[in-house]
């Protein structure tokens, strides 16, 4: 079976952030995929992410691929719930939200994951890159979530 190109995103603005947020919906990673680099004004993760492009109407047959996501100039980081002393811990990634605060373009990157923990990073602007990293392998299962338990903690 031939493979579809990767996907490959750049996020600029919020709209462009909300694009890439819609492609990692309910990707999986561990807390060592987490990666703080501050002299470099970067913070990356590594996971896998369910292939929603190609989910629509199928009822099996699903698949995951390995991607990268990086976020460029930023200024600082902050977690909430999330045990960085615990690297296999796995967590899942639901949305990626945008909020401007002080002087445009800055403002803050929140990556919400279920049960309630975050990462917030102050950005000097979006700059942000997602990237499919490898061959997509199969699986059976198809994300779902109780929208009244996802809101009833919010």
């Amino acid at each position: 079976m031939i493979e579809p190109d990767r996907l490959k995103l750049l996020a600029m603005d919020d709209e462009d952030l909300a694009v890439i947020s819609a492609h990692v919906q309910d990707a999986v990673l561990k807390v060592a995929d987490l990666v703080n680099l501050p002299k470099e004004r970067r913070f990356a993760l590594g996971m896998n992410r369910f292939i929603w492009e190609k989910a629509e109407g199928q009822r099996k047959g699903f698949e995951r691929r390995r991607a990268a996501l990086t976020f460029d100039r930023v200024l600082s980081v902050q977690t909430s719930r999330i045990r960085r002393d615990r690297p296999e811990a796995v967590l899942e990634l639901l949305a990626i939200a945008f909020e401007p605060e002080g002087e445009a373009p800055a403002g803050n990157v929140t990556l919400h994951f279920a049960g309630g923990g975050a990462i917030r990073l102050a950005v000097e602007c979006i700059e942000a890159r997602l990237a499919d990293l490898g061959t997509a392998w199969a699986t059976r299962l198809r994300p779902s979530h109780d929208v009244a338990a996802d809101g009833a903690g919010a």
